[in-house]
């Protein structure tokens, strides 16, 4: 019975160091971006951003006028790069006043999604890096958590992060329209 005990405490201790193996390849180490199975639990904070609820939101939208940056990733057959437009399979919602920037919030990005995300930053708040964004996605989806940490490296400075998204917005009786991703520009096609 002593031998089975042991035996069961090892082959606990290596499925436990399996799992640790396995989350820390969800991670990029060199960038600290999440790079795999992006709908998992998140942390509390997010680095260069300020972790904010549905009632923050409305909020930051009605006194600060932030800008609402939807990050969910496009569903479908992702964008056509001859035409810069986006195949999606079906209807996305998102929160009022929002600009869904598809697949920004990935772990690890072309060159051409870089530029896209860059490019439709500057242009929506017309280069003022101070602007308040607040990024979002569904809950528990790391997408948003890339997308702030990678506006903050832009030098983006008043970023939030909503990581309830458009569930947590939902669940607390907010509305829900229609969204149509933004396309991807010719500047930013040519430089992909």
């Amino acid at each position: 019975m002593r031998l089975s005990s042991r035996c069961w405490l090892l082959v606990a201790a290596m499925l436990a160091a399996q799992g640790l193996t396995h989350a820390a390849d969800n991670f990029d180490p060199a960038t600290g971006y999440r790079i795999s199975r992006y709908r998992a639990p998140v942390p509390e904070g997010v680095p260069g951003g300020a972790r904010v609820d549905s009632e923050a939101v409305k909020r930051l939208v009605s006194e600060k006028s932030a800008l609402l940056i939807d990050v969910m990733p496009s569903n479908g057959a992702g964008l056509d790069t001859a035409s810069g437009r986006w195949r999606m399979l079906r209807q996305h919602e998102h929160i009022p006043g929002s600009t869904w920037l598809p697949d920004v919030g990935a772990g690890a990005l072309t060159p051409l999604m870089e530029s896209y995300f860059r490019d439709e930053l500057a242009r929506l708040t017309q280069g003022d890096r101070a602007r308040a964004l607040v990024f979002y996605c569904q809950a528990d989806c790391w997408m948003s958590w890339n997308a702030t940490k990678r506006a903050s490296e832009y030098g983006y400075t008043t970023l939030y992060w909503f990581p309830e998204g458009t569930d947590g917005w939902r669940d607390w009786e907010g509305p829900l329209v229609p969204a149509t991703p933004v396309p991807v520009a010719g500047a930013a096609l040519d430089r992909g």
